[in-house]
Parts: C-alpha cells; structure tokens; sequence
C-alpha cells in the first residue's frame, strides 16, 4: 500500500485517495484507521496520514472497501469485520498464526498456573496491592485498546472480568511487539504481574510477563452489537455464553437450583437412584417414544419417556424413598416449552398419598425460589407472581365451572363433544371422556391460573397409573401445579392394585389400537412386580427445564437449555460456519 501523505487541501477522502494510487486489492486490505491519523495494513505496519480523519470516514470506507469500521483508538486495532467475506478475517487469523510459530511460540500450550481467579483479585485488591504480591490471572480477551507504547485489555475467566495493562518498558520490546500486532480479541492469554488501581480506579493488573494460551481463529461478534440472533445464539451457545453475560448466569441458577432440590430430597429421607434409559418397553406417560435397535441383541429399544415404573419397582423393592433427575426423551412437537430431550425430577414416597406429595412439592418449590433468588415475589415474563404458600388446591371439573361456567359432571360424552365442536376447541367423538374434560380444562382454566395452583381430581380415562379417587371412582387422586399457565408438577396416589392396573393397561391398549398414538402400552414385568405388593405410596414428576424458565424469567425452554434441538444444519464451503439457505424456520409444531 502506498504511503504518500493525505493532502487535506484536496478534500480528498481517503476511499478516493486508494481508489486513486492503489489497486483494488489493496483497499480491500483495509483492516483499520484511527482519528490520531494511523492507518494499518495487512502487514501490521504503520504508516502516518497528515490530518485527522473524522467520523465520515466510517460510511465512506465501509462503501469503498466493504469493511465495518468499529473503533477509533491506536495504536492497536480490532480488525473490523469483512461485510460480506468473513472466512477473509479467519485466513487474517491463520496467516498470524503462522507467524506465532515461525517467532517459536507454541499457540496452544498445555497448562497454566493460575494464582488469582479474576473475582478473587477483585475481592483481594487492597491487600494485594498494599503488599504488592504478584499475581497469575488467565482468560479470554474481550477487549484490547491501546495507547502508544502501552494498552489495557480486559480478559474474562469462570469468575468474572478484569482489566490488565501491557507496557513496552515492562515485558520487552519483542512481547510487547508480539502482543500489540498478533494478539487480538477472543484470544486466551495469560499474565502475570501486581495489582494497581487507575486513574479512574478500575482494578488492574500490571503486565510483567504474559503468554499466549490459546490463538482464536474466528473473530466474535462485534461489541457493540453483540449476538442476538436466536437461531445463532442456540447453534453456537458456546459463542453465546461468552458475549452475553446474562446467559452464563442463567445456567449458573440452573445448576444451584438442581443442587437445591437434590439437598432438600436428601434432607426428606429420599435417595437419589439411577435408572435406565434404554428400555426394552416405554411407559409411565402418555407420549410417543424414540425408537433404536440394539445390533448384538437384535431388539427394539426405547429411549425413556418417563422413570415412574422403574422408581416405582424400586419401591416395591423396599428403598420407600427414592428420586431421579434425569433425561427422558419424547417423540413429539417443539415449541415454547417442549424439546424433545427434557430434565425430570420424580419421586415415589411409600406411606403417603397426594395430598403428602402436595405439600412437599410446595415446600420444595419454596426452598428453591428462597434459595436461587432469595425471595418469593417474583416476576415471570411482566406477571407478577406470588409463591408464598399455602397455595390453592381446586378439583379439575369445578375450575371448569369457576372459569367457563360449564358443569361437566353430569354431561354425557355426548354432550361434551357438542361443546368441544362449539367452541372449536378440536376434539371429537373418537376422544374419550377425560379426554374431552381436559380439552375443557386446558382451552377455559389452563391460561388464568398464574399464581402457583393445584388442580386435582382428573379423570380416570387420562391417569393410568393413578389410584381411583376414595370417594368418586370415576376420578383419580392426581394433581397437576399451574403456574403462569403452565404445568409445573404431576402426581398421584399411585395405584398398586395389580388388577385393577391390568384393566387400565388393557383400555390404554385399546385406546391405541383405535389410533392413539400416546397411549399406554401392557407392561407384564412392571404388573408382575406390582402382584408382590407394593405399598401405598405418592409419586410426582416436575419439569426441570420450566422449573428454571420460572426462576430465570425466560420465555422460552431453549433459553435454559445449553443445547436445545434444532433442525439439521446445512454447512458450505465459504461459508461462516453455518447457511441458512435451506432452513425454516423454527415452528411452534414440527
């Protein structure tokens, strides 16, 4: 690239001034320019400009050249990103990584001794610096500004972010020459020097010596702008995580708030326990399952719907208490709050019936909401929700008549379709009973339940496994916890009359003979375990990943997944590491 000097008297702008004296390939190696009037090069050479640029500069060079000026500060430059070329930036990165290893530097060293996390330099700073006790830090760059012959840059870790400073009478002319031109933002680096405070009192490291950790081949997201694409920010959570702060936070609730619940089930005389997830048969839900097929045993397997049958044999077994945080897989729609991959807790209690298991699941989500935000007022999605207990327990058909007006009780089957029809909510004859009661429920209650609520009481026809209610046995001793709309729990008196369990399996399998592709299907092991007796006993299964998107205010279950599903990626030469040219859009329904 030429360096003959600006001639301001021309008002001349630059764009025109290499379209003039350069050729095309030079302009587009534009990396940078700054208003001190350093302009640099691919090569990472520096040459001056008479006068100052001003701000126009942006759009004309963005025009010209079909790079994005992001910064204004020398002497050390961010590389602006390419418009509409980014794997040019990535082969910037390359080529520097070549030069890193011909000056002998290793870009991927093995290890690192870390003295200081950030946070704690940060908690310690008065002490460390009245004793001026050096310190290792070790993280990511996210910034890098400088100022001359030095530069701060501000590096991230597990515990937070802190500032370091890199001067050239401090590490030598060679590392502050190698630090200034080939290290750049979304590298890992590692320092060691004493802690200061600036001017402007921010906490500081003072570079004595530094490393190169790990060399990034890709640049990140623009500062500024950050990532907020959702269908990039759920592909590539690993890019998330580390521009927006916000998310990390959110998993960090989520792993407390399952060290939450496993000490509080632990404190209630449960035992954690591990149970299959290939099955040979699926059950202890209404869904479709995930088939595979094991090659040497040559049979079908299943990937688990639910643990109820197996926690539930360990009950027979004698454990009395046991409970299980696992993965259970569904063959159905994504939408706001499914994946097909989801967390569960269930537990199984001998001794004790639905109502035992209501309390404890209040107290239960009690504890979390005290321990993981440290209150019980709380606020999901603009509703302000109070989870104070005791909260309301209302059987199915009378919050049907409280919301809808409508008394179920004494309608026919009949009749029930009519009012399905009637009010389009889209079920028909071939549907049941309890099907149509709950096609009710859910289209006239479901919606207004926002502070935490149990209804109880279903019908028999949609809770199989559950022990028919005391006084009505058209009825089962079931609740389910609504809150903000939402299911948030299921439990039962569990059934353990063997018989009387047959004769449901039998109407499931009946039922799925008909077409219904969720029903339950004859399980002879579980039966058999149930005929040597199992105790009375209450169980419950609560969705983790809604039980977070309640704590942390996300609206939707990929929010507090760290890798929700998604459609297959299509993947393209020169292309920025995914293409969309073949996607739809993510749907409520797949």
């Amino acid at each position: 690239m030429s360096k003959e000097p600006f001639d301001p008297v021309s008002n001349t702008w630059l764009g025109e001034y290499i379209e003039k004296h350069g050729t095309e390939s030079d302009y587009h190696r534009i990396l940078y320019a700054c208003l001190s009037g350093f302009l640099l090069d691919t090569s990472g050479r520096f040459f001056y400009i008479a006068s100052p640029f001003v701000v126009q500069f942006a759009a004309q060079s963005r025009r010209k050249t079909g790079f994005r000026v992001t910064n204004f500060c020398s002497p050390f430059y961010t590389w602006s990103t390419p418009v509409n070329n980014p794997n040019e930036t990535i082969q910037q990165r390359i080529n520097k990584l070549a030069e890193l290893r011909d000056l002998g530097v290793n870009p991927y060293p093995y290890r690192y001794d870390i003295s200081h996390p950030a946070q704690t330099i940060l908690d310690q700073a008065d002490a460390l610096i009245e004793d001026g006790t050096p310190v290792t830090v070790a993280g990511r760059i996210l910034s890098k500004r400088g100022h001359g012959k030095s530069g701060f840059a501000h590096i991230t870790d597990r515990t937070g972010r802190i500032q370091v400073y890199v001067r050239l009478d401090k590490v030598g002319e060679a590392a502050y020459h190698m630090y200034s031109r080939l290290i750049e933002v979304g590298d890992y680096i590692g320092v060691e020097g004493v802690v200061f405070r600036t001017r402007t009192e921010e906490i500081t490291v003072l570079v004595d010596k530094w490393v190169l950790l790990s060399k990034a081949l890709r640049p990140l997201p623009e500062k500024w702008h950050g990532l907020r694409d959702k269908e990039i920010r759920y592909r590539q959570r690993y890019v998330d995580l580390i521009i927006n702060p916000d998310v990390k936070e959110v998993f960090l609730k989520r792993s407390r708030l399952i060290r939450t619940i496993q000490k509080f089930m632990d404190g209630e005389g449960f035992i954690e326990v591990e149970t299959p997830i290939l099955q040979p048969l699926y059950g202890g839900a209404l869904a479709r399952p995930f088939t595979t097929h094991h090659h040497a045993l040559d049979m079908p397997l299943y990937l688990r719907i639910a643990d109820e049958l197996y926690l539930k044999r360990l009950i027979v077994g004698g454990l009395e208490r046991v409970y299980e945080i696992g993965h259970d897989f569904r063959n159905e729609g994504i939408d706001r709050t499914h994946n097909p991959e989801f967390t569960m807790l269930e537990f199984y209690m001998a001794y004790a019936d639905y109502t035992d298991v209501m309390d404890l699941v209040e107290n239960l989500y009690v504890a979390v909401f005290q321990e993981v935000n440290g209150t019980l007022l709380h606020t999901y999605q603009g509703e302000s929700i109070d989870m104070t207990p005791p909260w309301p327990r209302l059987p199915m058909l009378e919050a049907i008549k409280k919301y809808a007006d409508i008394d179920v009780a004494g309608q026919s089957t009949e009749a029930l379709v009519a009012l399905c029809q009637e009010r389009e909510i889209g079920m028909d004859a071939q549907f049941n009973r309890g099907k149509l009661i709950d096609g009710l429920f859910e289209f006239f209650v479901q919606p207004r339940l926002n502070n935490p609520t149990f209804i109880t009481e279903y019908p028999v026809e949609i809770s199989p496994l559950a022990k028919r209610h005391r006084e009505n046995p058209e009825l089962t001793e079931r609740f389910e916890l609504f809150i903000c709309g939402s299911e948030c729990a299921n439990a039962f008196s569990e059934l353990n009359d063997p018989i009387d369990q047959r004769e449901r399996f039998e109407q499931q399998v009946d039922m799925q003979q008909k077409g219904d592709g969720e029903a339950h299907i004859m399980d002879e092991d579980y039966l058999r375990a149930m005929e040597y007796g199992m105790p009375p006993t209450g169980g419950c299964g609560i969705g983790i990943d809604r039980l977070v998107m309640l704590v942390t205010d996300s609206a939707s279950i990929k929010d507090v997944l760290l890798f929700p599903h998604m459609r297959s990626e299509t993947f393209q030469d020169g292309e920025e590491g995914w293409s969309d040219q073949n996607e739809q859009p993510e749907s409520d329904e797949l």
